[in-house]
């Protein structure tokens, strides 16, 4: 050991060399006290934090539970899946560049500028008429996604460092309002009309505005020492700008080839297995520049220096980004399938997902403050995954009843594991690296959803393509339906109109009813090969969760970016 005064630190925060030069791989605990009390600036910029997450989550949430009500209204329905993957894509690419550069000019106006671009976005998707151009709109408005790293930096770092989980779980807590908001009014305002979602996307775009204009007002933080003292050259120089290129290149090209994989290409298309492989060796020149080549990029070393928790937060919130994807993008179109014939009531039982989630979120924060203790908290939320995964691979066609009770164990998860991992994580990183901390958390976690998504999707395509045909020829053509009628037939049940199945030759109410039953049947089959993907990740990373370290000295009352000055 060495003593205090033998220990000198550089500007992260890291022992680098004691009084002999020997070099010191271990991140100073920061003990200092200066905790001066709650301002009312304080209170408002955490506000207005939460307005622009609020803004986001309206935004994620339009882009699953309203994409079938879209794909009717202006077409496309082969297309719909990128309406959300667009938005994984953006905040995977832009967290790490948009963190790394406010370290360098400061959290404010890249908080501010992207907001609006939310803004700008959803109104693009309020007045699309094509599929095409709705995806545009999700692309200028899922550039709003890429300041949300800020968001969980800034309200951790404007807090004492015990007060970490309860500034992760107000987030948390206000997305789950938002969540739950949006996932009613989106439903509700297209259950008697596709075009319903135009209003949807009005509202966001009426949030975005106003989180922009109080933003812009209220955050006003002192100049960062990087601001001012290195010159707009210096700055540009210091971002890693081949990290950028090679993640976003490789995440975007290896992603496009998992969303075409079995939709409409199958694997061993070279629509499908040339980007693939492009994608992927691009990440992996991406992944040995960063280890072997750059040291201070955007995956800074300096963030595995003090413990294991950086890194095992980083696979767990890949884990749990496959997982809420997944859940947001099919939950409510299986039950609407299976259970439920108004798509609204599907939608409500999604809703007790993020009811749980911000009643977990608080309370798993006030345990964490009390206990300073996070391992146990985060492996008990990656089994409540796996229990939720498990029910839904599960059920049958008749667990309608139980399905209100199933997205309880997902909420669970979401809300524990997003307080515990993000804290986790930050308090292992250097102060001064917590920007950069987040912007990584929060692209992994969407790399993880856009990944799981496209798989996921590939893997419902390919059992739907096996399965429904066969399933509901069987069922119908010994019942009379020609078998000339039968796409027919299956594009009616599919896409639930009953005009276009009346007008089939030879139609009967037996023919219909045990169209339906195959229909559910296949869908069922394919959804649980969904369900026990996930469930699968989920496992690995309770094993991974149970590695975590306790930061029982790092919970303390030292706040690393106070917004006021201690009066002297």
């Amino acid at each position: 050991m060495h003593d205090k005064e033998d220990v000198s630190y550089n500007e992260f925060g890291i022992e680098t060399q004691d009084d002999n030069g020997t070099h010191l791989d271990r991140t100073a605990t920061v003990d200092v006290d200066n905790y001066s009390g709650i301002h009312a600036r304080t209170v408002l910029v955490y506000l207005s934090l939460n307005l622009i997450l609020a803004g986001q989550l309206l935004n994620l949430v339009g882009s699953g539970a309203l994409a079938r009500d879209m794909a009717i209204a202006i077409g496309g329905s082969n297309n719909v899946i990128w309406l959300s993957t667009i938005i994984g894509i953006v905040t995977c690419v832009l967290g790490p560049p948009v963190s790394q550069a406010a370290d360098y000019w400061g959290r404010k106006w890249f908080l501010v500028v992207f907001t609006i671009f939310g803004f700008i976005g959803c109104m693009i998707v309020s007045r699309a008429t094509s599929m095409n151009v709705a995806i545009a709109g999700q692309v200028v408005g899922g550039l709003s996604f890429g300041c949300q790293p800020l968001q969980f930096a800034v309200a951790s770092e404007i807090l004492p460092r015990r007060w970490r989980p309860e500034a992760q779980a107000g987030l948390n807590v206000v997305a789950g309002i938002a969540a739950i908001l949006g996932l009613l009014v989106g439903l509700k305002i297209t259950a008697t009309n596709p075009e319903g979602f135009r209003t949807y996307f009005y509202i966001t775009a009426g949030c975005y505005g106003i989180a922009a204009i109080i933003c812009a007002l209220l955050y006003n933080p002192p100049l960062r020492p990087l601001q001012v003292s290195l010159s707009q050259r210096e700055k540009l120089n210091q971002l890693d700008w081949v990290g950028y290129g090679l993640f976003a290149s490789g995440t975007v090209v290896f992603i496009i080839a998992l969303s075409w994989a079995q939709n409409p290409y199958l694997w061993s298309d070279v629509h499908v297995l040339a980007p693939l492989i492009i994608g992927g060796a691009l990440l992996l020149v991406f992944v040995l520049y960063e280890w072997k080549v750059r040291s201070d990029g955007m995956i800074h070393h300096d963030l595995f220096k003090k413990d294991r928790n950086f890194a095992i937060a980083l696979f767990s919130l890949f884990v749990e980004g496959t997982v809420y994807f997944a859940a947001n993008s099919f939950f409510v179109v299986e039950v609407s399938v299976l259970y439920e014939t108004n798509v609204f009531m599907a939608g409500v039982r999604f809703t007790i997902t993020f009811i749980t989630i911000a009643i977990a979120a608080a309370l798993i924060a006030l345990y964490c403050s009390a206990n300073r203790k996070l391992r146990v908290p985060t492996t008990l939320a990656f089994v409540s995954f796996v229990i939720f995964h498990i029910l839904m691979a599960t059920a049958t066609l008749s667990s309608g009843k139980a399905m209100w009770a199933y997205p309880v164990f997902l909420g669970i998860g979401l809300g524990v594991c997003l307080t515990t991992l993000v804290t986790a994580a930050q308090l292992s990183a250097p102060p001064a690296l917590i920007s950069i901390s987040s912007g990584l958390l929060i692209s992994v976690r969407s790399f993880g959803g856009s990944i799981g998504l496209a798989i996921y999707n590939s893997i419902l395509n390919s059992q739907l393509s096996s399965k429904l045909g066969p399933n509901i020829a069987a069922a119908v053509v010994p019942l009379g339906l020609s078998p000339t009628d039968l796409p027919t037939f299956i594009g009616a049940l599919a896409s639930n109109n009953p005009a276009l199945l009346m007008r089939i030759p030879g139609i009967t109410p037996q023919i219909i009813g045990a169209g339906v039953v195959a229909l559910k049947t296949s869908y069922l089959e394919s959804f649980r090969y969904v369900w026990v993907a996930a469930a699968a990740m989920s496992v690995v990373a309770v094993i991974s969760a149970s590695f975590l370290i306790n930061p029982t000295k790092d919970l303390n009352m030292h706040v690393d970016a106070p917004l006021e000055k201690e009066v002297e």
